[in-house]
């Protein structure tokens, strides 16, 4: 009767996995409108390009499934 049981650890890993790929979604969207905003005057073209860029990419890597990592198994 020594075993420690945590029921919720893996429900809390998933929901900070999942929160931290929809907070980088959001961040993508803002970082693409933002870098079309910045594109559309000539003068702040060169800032919106790069701005855009960090946003798809931001957005890719908010649609990317992460697996959880490899845990042994109990024995």
């Amino acid at each position: 009767m020594n075993e420690n049981v945590a029921s919720g650890h893996p429900h809390a890993d998933a929901v900070g996995r999942l929160s931290g790929h929809l907070a980088a979604i959001v961040v993508g969207l803002v970082l693409m409108v933002m870098g079309l905003a910045l594109g559309v005057t000539i003068v702040l073209l060169p800032l919106g390009v790069p701005v855009g860029l960090v946003g798809i990419l931001l957005f890719l890597w908010g649609l990317a499934l992460s697996r959880p990592p490899d845990r042994p198994e109990r024995p």
